[in-house]
C-alpha cells in the first residue's frame, strides 16, 4: 500500500481561462515556503481574481512546478486536468519522451545562443514542447506543414487561442526549421495570421487627473503618475532603478527595454514633489517601486490591482491596465502638437509604423471635422425665423 504524506500541506493545480489565455493556476493555503519556492521562476503571477498564482498552461510548466515543489507539498490534479478530451489527446502524455526530450533542450539551448529574451524562450519553449508531445514519437525528420496545421485545428482552436498567440506559434515552428534543418516544413508556406487592428484604449486628460487624485495610496500614486508621465511598459517601470532617475536634468534613463534598447524620457517637472515625497517616504533602496523584501521588484500584478481600485472609485467604467496609461501619454502628446518622430523616440518604438497607430485615436485633427448632421442643421437653421434649428424639438 502506498503511503501519502498526510502532514505535507495540499496544493490544487487547476486549468483556468484567464485573460483570454489558457492558465495553469496553484492553490494552497498561505505559506511563506511554498511562494518563496515559486518566486523562483519569475514567469508565475499572482492573480487576485482568481486568488492564485499561476502560469501559462503546457505540460512543461506542469511538470515543472511538480520537480519545484516535490516534497513540500501533496499535488491534487483537478478534474479539467484530468479529464479525457480527443481534442486535447496531446495532454494524455504528462512528459516528453527521451528522444523529444533531447530536442527540446538543444532547441532552447539554441534560443538561448541566439540571444532571445528570456520570455521570448519560455513561449516558444512552450508551444514547441506541446507540439513535439502532440507528434507522438514522430519522426522530426518527417514532420510537415500537415502536422502543423493539425496541431492548430486539434489545440488552438479549441483552446481559443489568441491571434498573436498562433503568430507566436508560426515564429517558434520557423525557428525549429532553423534549428532543425532536416525536418520537411516548407517554412515558405506558413502563414502567420494577420494582427488584429485595434484602436488602443485612451483615457482623457480630465480622467487622467481624476484617477490620480482618486488614488489615495501615496506609493501607488506615484507608480500610476510615473507610467502616465513617463510613458514606460510595465516591465520598464518594475526593472526602473533609482540611480537612472536624474532630478536635476529633469530625465529618466530607460535601460535594456524591448528590443534590448536604452532610451532617455522626460522626468515631468509636476511629477518631482509627489517623487521626492514618496521616496522620503517609502525609502526604496534599489529599484525605484519595492515589493515588501527590500531591494525585491515590485509584482507587475499589484499594480494592475490598484489601478482596478482607482478606476472604481474615479468612477472610470473603462477597462483600463497600466498599458492604457502609456497610450494615453502617446495620444496626448499627438495632440498637444508633438512631431510623430519624437513620440516614436519617447515610446522607445523600432518602427515607425507602430507609432503612426496613435493618429487614429487622437482627437486634435478630427475635431475640425464637421459631421454631415450638423452641416445639414445649420443649413436648415439659416432659414429658419429664428436661426435655431434642433433635433431635440418636436415637430
Amino acid at each position: 500500500m502506498k503511503k501519502t504524506n498526510s502532514y505535507l500541506p495540499t496544493l490544487l493545480l487547476k486549468k483556468v481561462v484567464h485573460r483570454k489565455e489558457l492558465r495553469l493556476l496553484l492553490l494552497f493555503n498561505y505559506n511563506d515556503a511554498i511562494i518563496s519556492k515559486i518566486k523562483e521562476n519569475r514567469n508565475f503571477r499572482w492573480s487576485k481574481t482568481l486568488k492564485g498564482w499561476y502560469i501559462t498552461f503546457s505540460l512543461e510548466n506542469l511538470n515543472a512546478i511538480k520537480q519545484q515543489l516535490k516534497g513540500m507539498v501533496q499535488f491534487k490534479l483537478d478534474a479539467s486536468i484530468l479529464k479525457d478530451n480527443d481534442s486535447y489527446r496531446y495532454l494524455k502524455k504528462k512528459v516528453l519522451s527521451k528522444q523529444s526530450g533531447i530536442i527540446h533542450q538543444l532547441f532552447i539551448k539554441y534560443l538561448k545562443g541566439k540571444c532571445y529574451s528570456e520570455s521570448t524562450i519560455a513561449t516558444y519553449g512552450s508551444f514547441i514542447a506541446d507540439f513535439l508531445i502532440y507528434l507522438n514519437e514522430k519522426p522530426l525528420g518527417e514532420v510537415t506543414n500537415k502536422d502543423v496545421e493539425h496541431f492548430l485545428e486539434d489545440v488552438f482552436v479549441p483552446k481559443k487561442y489568441s491571434i498573436s498567440s498562433h503568430r507566436q506559434f508560426i515564429s517558434a515552428v520557423k525557428l525549429l526549421k532553423a534549428f532543425y534543418p532536416e525536418c520537411t516544413i516548407a517554412i515558405d508556406h506558413l502563414k502567420r495570421p494577420k494582427k488584429s487592428k485595434y484602436l488602443p484604449l485612451v483615457l482623457s486628460k480630465e480622467e487622467i487627473i481624476d484617477l490620480l487624485r482618486c488614488t489615495k495610496n501615496l506609493k501607488h500614486r506615484a507608480v500610476l503618475a510615473m507610467i502616465y508621465s513617463a510613458g514606460l511598459r510595465i516591465s520598464e517601470l518594475l526593472n526602473l532603478q533609482l540611480r537612472h532617475i536624474d532630478i536635476d536634468r529633469r530625465q529618466i534613463i530607460v535601460k535594456n527595454s524591448k528590443g534590448r534598447r536604452d532610451r532617455i524620457v522626460i522626468l515631468a517637472e509636476s511629477f518631482i514633489p509627489l517623487l521626492l515625497n514618496y521616496i522620503n517616504s517609502y525609502q526604496p533602496k534599489n529599484y525605484f517601486v519595492e515589493g515588501l523584501k527590500e531591494g525585491e521588484k515590485y509584482a507587475a500584478e499589484s499594480v494592475r490591482g490598484f489601478l482596478k481600485v482607482s478606476c472604481k472609485n474615479a468612477n472610470i467604467h473603462k477597462r483600463v491596465t497600466p498599458h492604457t496609461l502609456r497610450h494615453s501619454y502617446a495620444t496626448h502628446l499627438l495632440e498637444n502638437g508633438i512631431d510623430l518622430r519624437y513620440i516614436q523616440e519617447l515610446l522607445g518604438h523600432a518602427k515607425p509604423e507602430t507609432t503612426m497607430i496613435y493618429t487614429h485615436v487622437s482627437k486634435k485633427d478630427l475635431l475640425q471635422i464637421k459631421s454631415p448632421l450638423d452641416m445639414a442643421l445649420k443649413n436648415l437653421a439659416e432659414h429658419q425665423p429664428n436661426g435655431k434649428y434642433r433635433l431635440s424639438e418636436n415637430y
